[in-house]
C-alpha cells in the first residue's frame, strides 16, 4: 500500500509498510500512482500522454526506477508485521498515572472527568497509597528498566506534599534495583511557587502545563471555581516555570474546541508568549455538548493543520522556530514496531491508579467500574481486561486494514474508540481524520527539512 499527496508544494509518496518516504517530481508523482494498477505499456502510454516532452527512453528509466525501488522494499512493500502483533499481549507495565488527587481548583467545561469531577471526587492520594503503587510498578515491569509515574488529577499541586513524599520513595526504591524512576507532572499551573519550581526541575523528567491559547479562548473553557477566567492568573506562574527549566523538557498543552476552531491562531498566540513546546488537542465529548467537534468540522480543522505547518516553516526561517507535539516525527529512530502495532499501551503497559489505590487501564477509564482492573494493595485480579486491550492492535479493528496511517497511530485511543462506539476495538472517526492530517502535515516538515538541508 501506498499513500500519495500534495501539500506544501511538495509531491510525497508514502510506502506505508516500510515507512519509506518519496518526494518526488509530477511525473513520477503520477507513474506511481498508476504503477500497481496498469501494466507497464499502459502507465507508458499514459505519461506519454499526459507528460509529451518525455522520450520513450525517459520513461523506461522511470519505470526502471520505481521496479527497483520496489525491489528495494521502499514501494509497495507488504505487510510483514501481522505475525508479531500478539507479542503486544504479553507486555509488562513500565508506566503508572497517578491520580494523587481528585480534587481540582478549577472548572473547565469540557474536562473528561465531568464538571463535578470524578467518581470519589475530594478524595487525596495519601503517602501510603502512593508508596505502594511504586511497589506495584516495580513488581510488574519485569525487564523495564526506565519506569515512568505522571502526577496527574483532578489538580496534583493540590496534594504537593504527598507528590515530593513520593517521589522520595521512588528515589529510595531505586537504589539497588536496577530501575530507574522518570516523572512527569501535569498541572493547571494556578499553585506554581517556588518549591514547585525548584522541585521539579529538579526531580521531574518533564511537566505538562494547561493553556488553550488566547485569553479570550482560555476563559471561555478554563474558569476558576468562581467562574473568573484563569489567563491571567496561570500564564505568569507557568512563564516563570518555563523559565526556570530553561525552556526545556515542557509542554504547553491545550484543547481545542467547536467553539475555537481556528485553533491555530491559539497555538501562535502561545508561541507569541514565548513557549516553544507546544500541544494542542482536539476535545473528545459527548455529542449534544456545545463545544463538540463534528465531522462536518473536519474540512476546516484540516485546514488549520496545514495553517500551522506552513506558519511553523516560516517561522523557523525567520530564527522563531516552535515544536508541535503532533507535528514531531522522528523517521529514524521512531517508536518500536509492537508500539506501533498496538498504540499507547493502555490496560498493558500503562496503567492509572486513583486516590483509593484502585488501578484501571487509564485516567480516561477512571470510575468505570466495568474497567476495574484491581488495586496496588492486591495487585491485577481482572487479568482478563488486560488481555482485551492487549488484544487491540490495528489488526483486530477492521477499519484498520485499509488505513495509510495505520503504523503512527496503532489503532488510536481506546478511551476515544469506547465513548465513540461503545467497544475498546472500535474506532473514533472524526480523531482518525485528524490524525492523518496531522501525520500528513508532519511528513511534509520532515520532507521540507531534509529538502533545505539539500540545498535544493
Amino acid at each position: 500500500m501506498i499513500h500519495c499527496y500534495k501539500l506544501g508544494g511538495y509531491n510525497i509518496v508514502l510506502d506505508v509498510a516500510s515507512g519509506a518516504i518519496h518526494s518526488v517530481d509530477d511525473i513520477a508523482y503520477d507513474a506511481i500512482l498508476m504503477y500497481e494498477c496498469m501494466d507497464s505499456e499502459e502507465v507508458s502510454r499514459y505519461i506519454s500522454k499526459k507528460h509529451a516532452a518525455l522520450t520513450e527512453s525517459d520513461i523506461a528509466e522511470l519505470l526502471g526506477d520505481i521496479e527497483a525501488l520496489k525491489r528495494q522494499g521502499k514501494l509497495y512493500s507488504p505487510d510483514r508485521f501481522e505475525g508479531i502483533a500478539d507479542s503486544a499481549r504479553a507486555a509488562t507495565v513500565k508506566a503508572l498515572c497517578l491520580n494523587v488527587s481528585h480534587m481540582c481548583n478549577m472548572v473547565c467545561s469540557y474536562c473528561f472527568a465531568g464538571r463535578d469531577g470524578y467518581v470519589g471526587a475530594g478524595e487525596l492520594m495519601d503517602v501510603e497509597t502512593g508508596k505502594k503503587a511504586i511497589d506495584f510498578l516495580l513488581s510488574s515491569s519485569g525487564g523495564h528498566t526506565n519506569l515512568d509515574i505522571d502526577f496527574f488529577g483532578g489538580e496534583p499541586l493540590l496534594n504537593w506534599s504527598a507528590v515530593k513524599d513520593i517521589v522520595k520513595y521512588a528515589r529510595y526504591k531505586e537504589q539497588g534495583s536496577g530501575k530507574k524512576f522518570r516523572f512527569t507532572l501535569t498541572t493547571n499551573g494556578l499553585l506554581i511557587d517556588d518549591d514547585v519550581i525548584d522541585f521539579t526541575n529538579r526531580e521531574m523528567q518533564s511537566v505538562v502545563l494547561s493553556l488553550d491559547g488566547r485569553e479570550e479562548t482560555n476563559d471561555a473553557n478554563r474558569r476558576l471555581r468562581n467562574e473568573a477566567g484563569s489567563y491571567a492568573s496561570v500564564v505568569p506562574k507557568i512563564m516563570k516555570l518555563v523559565q526556570a527549566r530553561k525552556g526545556k523538557d515542557y509542554y504547553i498543552r491545550g484543547t481545542y474546541t467547536r467553539k475555537n476552531r481556528d485553533f491555530a491562531n491559539d497555538i501562535f498566540h502561545i508561541a507569541d508568549l514565548g513557549f516553544t513546546e507546544l500541544s494542542m488537542e482536539p476535545v473528545v465529548a459527548h455529542q449534544g455538548e456545545p463545544y463538540c467537534l463534528a465531522m462536518d468540522d473536519l474540512p476546516g480543522l484540516c485546514e488549520q493543520y496545514e495553517e500551522l505547518a506552513f506558519e511553523m516553516l516560516r517561522r523557523k526561517k525567520e530564527g522563531r522556530a516552535f515544536s508541535f507535539y503532533h507535528f514531531t516525527l522522528d523517521l529514524t529512530c521512531g517508536p518500536c514496531v509492537l508500539k506501533r502495532l498496538a498504540g499507547c499501551g493502555a490496560g498493558t503497559e500503562y496503567l492509572a491508579v486513583t486516590p483509593s489505590g484502585d488501578i484501571y487501564p487509564c485516567h480516561q477509564f477512571v470510575g468505570h467500574e466495568e474497567f476495574l482492573m484491581g488495586n496496588v494493595y492486591n495487585g491485577i485480579m481482572n487479568s482478563k481486561l488486560g488481555e482485551e486491550f492487549g488484544n487491540c492492535s490495528i489488526y483486530a479493528r477492521a477499519e484498520c486494514a485499509d488505513c495509510w496511517a495505520r503504523f503512527y497511530c496503532g489503532g488510536g485511543c481506546a478511551a476515544n474508540a469506547y465513548n465513540a462506539s461503545g467497544s475498546i476495538g472500535g474506532i473514533y472517526a472524526l480523531g482518525c481524520e485528524l490524525f492523518k492530517k496531522r501525520i500528513e502535515c508532519a511528513i511534509m516538515l520532515n520532507v521540507a527539512e531534509k529538502t533545505e538541508h539539500r540545498g535544493v
